[in-house]
């Protein structure tokens, strides 16, 4: 005799109506709904199905959204885990909006309950209930994709009419955010000209850059809609390109490689444009042939300019046969070289500086105990922090996961629900947190560097490092250095280590000496 006893499965009825029209009488539309659920929840009692007493009735509101009170307790009673199966009479009930309707599908789905619809036999409980759930969501996926393509088709017919969609203003125009079209600021216009004509004169980028910041003009700036305010500043020679290549100042708007009349009128005429234009590929074409992106240096991505605060890309100058190689800090060469006390020094002779300096380190054990405690002591200084972090959500994670559920027996109360939805937020920002800080504060105790690993891993740069090829060096140099810090100003360098790089190059040495002895 089988004895089992089926799992109960509690079901919330979930009731709609659009109006408020007759919802005084004793026997509303409401009710019929609830009570044809009932009777299918009846016939189910078998497989050990049973109704909820709680109400969950929105009468008077709109299928179109899902902002209704009573739909946002059935939620929330569905995140505690309080409900099985949700039943309504028909799939519109719940909503009349498909995307909103595969948002609560999904949401269901996540908390394992079961949706079932009386009259249309929609349950998500079979296969076939299912198959129906994924048609829905192909069909969401359709209307999102839709709703995308119409937006892209409906700017670009925007902009084929010659219309200004938005985004960062340009120097030069200012946005009238009532009519949607530029309006010409002449003051800037002024210095719009003043730039094109400079860039013919100049003949560079990089001149123009330095001429503009010289008399401490400054690119464009404008408020956002949210009132924060964005731009202003020194040139870069990015922003004088970008400026140089912009249609709109000809009176046209660019879409997909072709230019329309725009509804905004022109601030410099063709005639210039296209001599600037042409100027512009000619000295792209020039610049290409000098290309240095495939020599890299020892020290790239690891050297920095300290008066910047930039990095130095490495590059070269050459005459016939002969090559001579620089670190140029990145900020001088788009602001101009008078900006910066670093500007450029001779690659090899940093280079060179760098390795003596690892050298040095490797044959003083004291050097080398300096070396660690300043490295572990900014990983401790670190860990003291993430701990006072972690003990402060220990704390305050309990006491608000306390006070959400002191407040659920009380939701009937906009406030309190306003107040629950709050409270449930924050938990969900604090818990993720408090899980990265444990991770990292894992990941801090294992980086802690002994003096072992250390003079391991420095042991490269002594007997074997001439015999390394430089893309080896330079991929050695990556791990050991976290950076170099170089200013011209008081000729100092400084060479910080990385901690995790030395224990992986160390691993590697390990792991490389393994294979040796195992060859023998």
């Amino acid at each position: 005799m089988n004895t089992s006893v089926k799992k109960p499965i509690r079901c919330a009825i979930y009731t709609r109506k659009s109006t408020s029209e007759g919802l005084d009488q004793d026997f509303t539309s409401l009710d019929a709904q609830r009570e044809a659920a009932q009777h299918y929840i009846r016939s189910q009692q078998a497989e050990g199905w049973t109704a909820l007493p709680e109400s969950y009735d929105d009468g008077g509101f709109t299928g179109a959204n899902t902002e209704r009170p009573a739909l946002q307790k059935l939620l929330a009673d569905i995140r505690d885990g309080r409900i099985d199966c949700v039943m309504v009479y028909k799939v519109d009930r719940l909503s009349r909006s498909l995307l909103d309707f595969t948002y609560l599908l999904e949401l269901f789905d996540q908390h394992q309950v079961t949706f079932v619809s009386v009259t249309q036999q929609f349950s998500t409980n079979t296969s076939m209930g299912r198959l129906t759930l994924n048609i829905l969501l192909s069909f969401a996926q359709f209307e999102r994709e839709m709703i995308s393509e119409r937006t892209k088709d409906k700017m670009a017919a925007a902009r084929k009419k010659g219309k200004w969609v938005g985004g960062r203003p340009v120097l030069g125009y200012d946005p009238n955010r009532n009519t949607r079209q530029l309006v010409v600021n002449e003051q800037e216009a002024v210095l719009v000209r003043e730039i094109f004509e400079l860039y013919l004169t100049e003949r560079s980028l990089l001149k123009v850059t330095r001429r503009l910041n010289a008399q401490d003009r400054q690119i464009k700036a404008y408020i956002t809609k949210s009132g924060k305010q964005l731009g202003g500043g020194r040139f870069k020679t990015t922003d004088v390109q970008y400026l140089l290549k912009n249609y709109l100042y000809i009176g046209q708007v660019r879409y997909q490689g072709q230019s329309y009349p725009g509804e905004h009128p022109a601030i410099i005429s063709e005639s210039l444009f296209e001599r600037v234009q042409a100027l512009l590929a000619e000295n792209r074409i020039a610049r290409s042939t000098i290309t240095n992106t495939k020599c890299l240096g020892l020290l790239s991505k690891r050297i920095y300019c300290r008066a910047c605060q930039s990095i130095m890309v490495h590059t070269y100058s050459s005459k016939g046969t002969r090559r001579w190689r620089y670190y140029v800090c990145s900020s001088a060469q788009k602001r101009g070289y008078d900006t910066c006390p670093t500007r450029s020094v001779n690659a090899q002779a940093m280079e060179e500086v760098v390795v003596t300096s690892l050298r040095q380190l490797a044959r003083n054990p004291a050097q080398q105990l300096e070396a660690l405690a300043e490295l572990n002591q900014g990983l401790a200084s670190e860990r003291k922090a993430l701990l006072a972090q972690q003990h402060e959500l220990e704390a305050v994670i309990p006491k608000l996961t306390s006070r959400l559920e002191a407040l659920k027996s009380q939701q009937a109360d906009p406030a309190t629900r306003a107040e629950i939805k709050r409270l449930a937020t924050e938990l969900q920002d604090k818990e993720p947190l408090l899980s990265h800080l444990r991770t990292r504060l894992i990941q801090i105790d294992e980086q802690q560097l002994a003096q072992k690993e250390l003079e391991q891993a420095l042991d490269i740069t002594s007997t074997a490092w001439e015999t390394l090829f430089p893309q080896a060096k330079r991929q050695v140099l990556e791990l050991l250095l976290d950076r170099v810090d170089y200013d011209a100003r008081d000729q100092k360098l400084g060479v910080m280590l990385s901690t995790r790089g030395v224990q992986v190059l160390q691993e590697r040495l390990e792991a490389s000496n393994g294979r040796e002895h195992g060859a023998r």
